[in-house]
């Protein structure tokens, strides 16, 4: 392996461009579209297009702020590291650990959605038994190498890639073919607009709609985490950032106008697939198999991206501390993987299995996957404002990847995540957990400022 390929803490750059295009979008691809577009729908109608088409803007502006300081600095083995760069320690802690704890709490909440996909097919199966098998084999997909895991993770972005493009060209087939349902209803991109209302169930589940796309957003972060490992990152970087934000608003804004015009978006059920039904009213009476089959890969695929990204975060961790205890988290393995990382990781994510046995899973699922996703938005902000002081930094260049219309974009960026986090109270369901990412705010974010308060930041340098 050629020197260039080794980055100086022994890691390996040995991801290519295919690698990180797939993460990238099998990161934001996932259950929030195959059983989540439904609900979505149902919420809001047509509308929802421009929901998805707002987020998809503000997320492309957020990976340019995040690819600009990249670009930069291209050894840095996730984005949260810019946070203490140029925010200073205290800010880079709160946000590393939350950042962190959210990917633990979003692992534990997958794994609990692949033992139920797999009891679909063996309902008899022991729950926990089936997450512990995936959390060994993914875990030691990640320990192997990173190549090993690129190549686990375009694959199982590829299933749901094939999936969404069946839906689309079987949705073409049966508009421009004048398909009927059993009610008489054709298919026809008129339905789209068949007495269209802009806020059909009021203006309230309108607004309630944007922190659900969010979520289905959320993960679109980790082609940054893999930057540190890609072979020619500054060639890489502008072409997975740019490319991968057209194509999931392709994928996304494309699945849905196939979805309403097959069946009427007043017509669709809520509580199920509308990539079943959809498939279903074609004559794929295996439609429900199927779509479970895709959205198990689907949750493997996000808990393996979480084993990546945790690893590589408390790796980063232990480096920018000086504490004892977070030595052995430094260890970079033969294979040029942070193993102690990844391996405290995945052992907290076994705690999982303990909250399957908790009554009421369902909400419990539920109430995990929201808190994390609470801290990203907390953790995306601050980014935001990292990249803002990054501009001021003697770091700057000037010739990089840079941010488009950095003086509005930038502003109206950090502003709309501020709206984002107060939609939350918008939505009965969101409110407990953004409660409770304000108390964590407060009690941990408060803890580390005034530990680090008089620490400033490594690189801030008025030019």
């Amino acid at each position: 392996m050629a020197m260039n390929t080794i980055n100086k803490d022994g890691t390996k750059r040995t991801l290519h461009n295919r690698h990180v295009q797939m993460i990238a979008i099998g990161g934001t691809i996932g259950t929030g579209l195959f059983l989540g577009a439904g609900n979505s729908i149902a919420k809001t109608g047509p509308s929802i297009i421009i929901v998805y088409a707002v987020l998809g803007l503000f997320f492309f502006l957020m990976m340019r702020a995040i690819g600009e300081m990249l670009y930069a600095s291209p050894e840095e083995h996730t984005f949260v590291a810019f946070i203490t760069k140029y925010l200073g320690i205290g800010p880079g802690v709160f946000a590393a650990w939350s950042y962190w704890l959210g990917l633990i709490f979003l692992a534990m909440a997958e794994l609990t959605a692949i033992s139920t996909y797999v009891q679909y097919w063996f309902p008899t199966w022991n729950t926990s038994l089936i997450q512990i098998i995936f959390l060994i084999i993914l875990g030691a997909v990640n320990l192997i190498a990173a190549k090993i895991f690129g190549e686990a993770e375009f694959w199982f972005a590829m299933i749901k890639i094939i999936a969404i493009i069946a839906l689309i060209a079987v949705g073409l087939m049966m508009i421009f073919t004048g398909f009927k349902d059993t009610s008489g209803v054709q298919a026809s991109f008129g339905n789209i607009f068949h007495k269209f209302q802009m806020f059909p169930n009021g203006i309230t589940s309108f607004i309630a709609a944007f922190p659900m796309v969010f979520f289905a957003f959320q993960g679109i972060e980790f082609v940054s985490i893999t930057i540190g490992e890609t072979e020619n990152p500054r060639k890489v970087l502008p072409k997975a950032v740019n490319q991968t934000i057209y194509r999931i608003l392709i994928f996304y804004i494309g699945a849905m106008l196939i979805i309403m015009s097959i069946n009427p978006w007043r017509e669709i059920n809520p509580a199920q697939s509308p990539f079943v039904q959809v498939f279903k009213l074609a004559g794929l009476p295996a439609a429900a198999a199927v779509i479970n089959f895709v959205v198990l890969t689907s949750a493997a695929s996000a808990l393996n991206s979480a084993i990546f990204s945790a690893g590589r975060h408390l790796y980063t961790l232990s480096m920018e501390s000086e504490a004892a205890m977070m030595k052995p988290f430094r260890h970079i393995s033969k294979t040029g993987v942070p193993s102690g990382g990844i391996l405290l990781s995945v052992a907290l994510m076994f705690i999982s299995p303990i909250i399957s046995a908790i009554p009421q899973i369902t909400s419990a699922f539920e109430f995990v996957t929201s808190v994390s996703s609470d801290l990203y938005i907390l953790v995306y902000g601050l980014a935001m404002l990292a990249h803002r002081q990054y501009k001021k930094s003697q770091d700057f260049m000037s010739t990089g990847f840079l941010m488009p219309a950095y003086k509005i974009t930038s502003p109206a960026t950090i502003v709309f995540f501020a709206v984002i986090f107060i939609s939350l109270f918008f939505n009965p369901g969101s409110i407990v957990p953004a409660i409770g990412a304000i108390i964590w705010c407060i009690i941990f974010g408060g803890a580390t400022w005034l530990r680090y308060r008089k620490t400033p930041a490594a690189v801030v340098k008025e030019k």
